[in-house]
């Protein structure tokens, strides 16, 4: 078996990602925890997008089976200038499942660097896992 040799995520993603992030920071200062994650799904994208980004939420995620693509449900709560992904929570605790399910997700559209945001927490810092695929 080759092992799979992994790049560094390039800068102007990176840079997306930051932006992203401060999004996020921005939203949690005002609004603090304890609110829906589509509260923090609407503001955060109305932030990015302020930064002049694209942004795009709810975003359909066939499957492809037997080389047929699939409306299988699933959904990418916000991609960003299609090469970041967004996933927001808003749980008292996280749950390893969330982590597997941002990393099919970064699997099925072979992007690169997903964010999982959970917005119920105290200090926004705590609740930003950054995953690299």
């Amino acid at each position: 078996m080759q092992k799979k040799i992994y790049l560094p995520v390039p800068p102007r993603v990176e840079r997306v990602g930051k932006a992203v992030l401060d999004a996020s920071f921005k939203v949690h200062t005002a609004l603090g925890p304890g609110l829906l994650e589509s509260v923090y799904e609407t503001c955060t994208a109305f932030e990015t997008r302020e930064s002049g980004l694209r942004v795009a939420i709810q975003v359909a995620l066939p499957v492809t089976y037997k080389d047929i693509k699939m409306d299988a449900g699933l959904r990418l709560d916000m991609l960003v200038e299609d090469c970041v992904i967004v996933e927001f929570k808003s749980v008292e605790t996280m749950n390893p499942v969330y982590d597997a399910q941002l990393i099919t997700y970064l699997k099925l559209t072979e992007i690169r660097l997903g964010f999982l945001i959970n917005f119920n927490v105290v200090h926004l810092k705590d609740g930003i896992k950054r995953i690299v695929y």
